[in-house]
């Protein structure tokens, strides 16, 4: 039997001169654009990697930096049992927004220098990963970057006006993370910002496109990639 793949093909440079893991899938298709892959609370898992290497076959190289490094490399796990829930919960309540934004600040930079690749690079993220390529969208230089189902977005609206790249949005229904009424409010201000494009995904719930999540909704799966796909394509060519 071979030996499995190991998660991270790659280091990269942080800002305080440290280093940190990454996958990188890479594609066939020459002067390629970059996605970066932003992690759920469940670390550069199976699913995660799984997404890269379709992202790759599209067309892109896709890079999944570890963005729980800080307080322990190599998280992989699942939603599979009690355990990993506990797990998760915990490195989601010990993480450090600020500092993941730095680190995907940085694995910007190495994108757009990667061998092969065009320079362009754009960001997709889900749930944690959500809320972080919103920001992306506030405080980097990524060229286009999309959002499934991102947490905490109520107490980012302030920074909206801070958007200069297109922005895709995907909502689950009946986020059990996001209630209703804040649901509305955030759909209602980002309707100010022409940047942005939004989908609301009925009778969704959370994490609706994790790939073998227990929560997955095969069509609004597939409806929602086919629109990353179009975004993508027109933002990154």
């Amino acid at each position: 039997m071979a030996p499995p793949l190991p998660t991270f093909n790659i280091e990269i440079p942080s800002h305080d001169g440290q280093r940190f893991g990454a996958y990188l899938a890479k594609s066939s298709t020459k002067n390629a654009p970059v996605l970066i892959v932003i992690q759920e609370i469940f670390g550069v898992n199976a699913g995660m990697r799984t997404m890269c290497d379709a992202w790759a076959q599209q067309g892109y190289h896709a890079i999944c930096p570890d963005l729980f490094w800080r307080q322990k490399p190599g998280i992989d796990i699942t939603d599979k049992s009690e355990a990993e829930w506990q797990q998760a919960f915990e490195l989601f309540n010990g993480f450090d927004v600020e500092l993941g934004m730095k680190d995907l600040i940085s694995t910007v930079a190495v994108a757009r220098s990667l061998p092969g690749a065009n320079r362009k690079v754009g960001s997709i993220g889900f749930c944690l990963g959500g809320k972080l390529a919103f920001l992306m969208a506030t405080r980097s230089d990524a060229d286009c970057n999309i959002s499934y189902y991102g947490v905490g977005l109520m107490e980012l609206l302030g920074e909206l006006p801070a958007i200069k790249h297109p922005l895709l949005l995907h909502f689950a229904e009946n986020d059990k993370f996001t209630d209703a009424d804040s649901l509305q409010t955030i759909q209602t201000a980002c309707v100010k910002n022409p940047l942005i494009e939004q989908h609301l995904y009925k009778g969704t719930q959370h994490a609706f496109a994790r790939v073998d999540g227990g929560t997955r909704d095969d069509a609004a799966a597939e409806l929602a990639n086919e629109r990353s796909a179009g975004f993508l394509k027109k933002c990154l060519g």
